[in-house]
């Protein structure tokens, strides 16, 4: 089959997605899935056979074990995080986050929570929804940007959100590619932690003349267990299966102790599932549609296209990271975009010979840069929302995916971390 017909899929995809979404006006009123569906739809009908043997392909892709182990993860996640919320976590390392800033590094103090909260809870969303409040709050008090303090929360978001265990996108981008998330952790900290530890100085120098002192709840400490637990193991190499049913039986016992009852518990963990519910079928979805992709041909007529003039490992990296950016302006999901592209990013990184450590840290660090600063991006049109500032006021201000942007280029041009991008994968 013609190579860019065998591609049409995609366009289909992006076609419905993105053009209906721009007509619109509104890049969350078209769901995901619904696009996905049609261009699954399209491209079983242009595929030669049976019409048995296209369903069959497709299914083989949509069941693929790497497509169902992700899945399987996004579920148990999904318990986990909402369990986590149910039994006060969120809240309980909000404040004792804030607990110990001094007034002076309030907002460096701000940033690093963000960090650590969006570390913990694996998702963006959810750590603009736990701190964006008590940061506005904040801002008329000690007498700053509001704009800057909510950028600074929505920085320190992204931390998290491109290295948290049990962040989607991290999911996405170790399984596509082969790799544990502990090792795409150790690789990807020297990329995202050079980038932090920059921000959290600027805030420092920022921070010198103020002096605020925020008011602060109660403080479980052992609320904070369950994420500290996970965070641990999950470094420690243990199987993120593993780590999440350990952290979800922590959440039940500390809820239990609690007072929560075996209803509410469960109530809990199957609001979290639902929540993953539209993840899921995307999924299935993207992984049948690149199978048959696949088949046609087109995986291999777009990797001769990205890679064409590429003689090294340089090229091949930045061609990663542009193909997954570029699919995230797309779709306004850095998840999305990890799923559509994770499948030609390995075939690229076998192709050049790249750690698969380092490609699904270029894969997760391009798309959560590129999703932190579009301004029809989940995270910024909540922030606007939560604020009342419009997202493009508040971009100016996003120091940490800016910075963050030249740490993964300095990365890939200067060849660091050294272990994860020589001529041969080390352990």
């Amino acid at each position: 089959m013609n190579g860019w017909l065998a591609l049409s899929p995609l366009a289909v995809f992006l076609a419905t997605y993105l053009v209906t979404s721009i007509v619109c006006g509104d890049f969350y009123k078209v769901p995901v899935a619904s696009a996905f569906l049609l261009a699954s739809i399209y491209a079983v009908l242009i595929t030669p056979g049976k019409i048995q043997e296209r369903i069959a392909a497709f299914s083989s892709g949509a069941g693929d074990k790497n497509v169902l182990l992700m899945i399987w993860i996004f579920v148990m996640a999904g318990a986990f995080a909402a369990s986590a919320k149910a039994i006060g976590s969120v809240e309980a390392t909000v404040n004792l986050t804030l607990r110990i800033l001094p007034g002076k590094l309030i907002l460096a103090g701000l940033f690093l929570a963000a960090c650590f909260i969006s570390m913990s809870i694996g998702t963006s969303v959810g750590t603009v929804v736990a701190l964006l409040p008590i940061a506005a709050g904040i801002a008329p008090q000690a007498g700053i940007s509001l704009p800057m303090i909510t950028a600074l929360i929505v920085g320190g978001a992204f931390f998290g959100d491109n290295l948290s265990f049990i962040s989607d996108t991290t999911i996405a981008a170790t399984t596509t590619q082969g790799c544990t998330m502990s090792d795409k952790f150790k690789a990807n900290i020297w990329i995202a932690g050079p980038a932090a530890v920059v921000v959290a100085v600027i805030y420092v120098f920022i921070g010198l003349n103020l002096d605020v002192h925020p008011e602060i709840g109660q403080i479980d400490v052992w609320k904070l267990i369950p994420y500290l637990s996970v965070i641990v193991l999950a470094i420690m190499g243990v199987n993120v299966l593993v780590v999440l049913t350990i952290g979800l039986a922590l959440c039940a016992a500390i809820g239990f102790a609690g007072g929560m009852s075996w209803t509410g518990f469960l109530g809990s963990v199957g609001e979290g599932i639902a929540g993953m519910g539209d993840l899921i079928i995307v999924t299935m979805l993207a992984g049948g549609m690149l199978e048959i992709i696949r088949r046609n041909g087109g995986i291999d007529f777009i990797i001769k296209g990205l890679t064409k003039g590429i003689k090294g490992r340089r090229g091949a990296e930045f061609s990663i990271g542009g193909l997954v950016g570029l699919s995230n302006i797309c779709t306004a999901n850095n998840t999305i975009a990890i799923l559509t592209t994770g499948n030609i990013a390995k075939d690229i990184s076998t192709r050049f010979g790249l750690d698969p450590r380092k490609s699904a840290s270029i894969l997760d660090t391009f798309s959560c840069v590129v999703q932190s600063l579009i301004p029809y991006g989940a995270q910024l049109l909540m922030a606007s929302g939560f604020t009342g500032v419009p997202a493009t006021e508040i971009i100016p201000y996003l120091y940490y995916p800016f910075i963050l942007f030249g740490t993964v280029c300095l990365s890939i041009l200067l060849r660091f971390p050294k272990k994860y991008s020589g001529d041969k994968i080390t352990t």
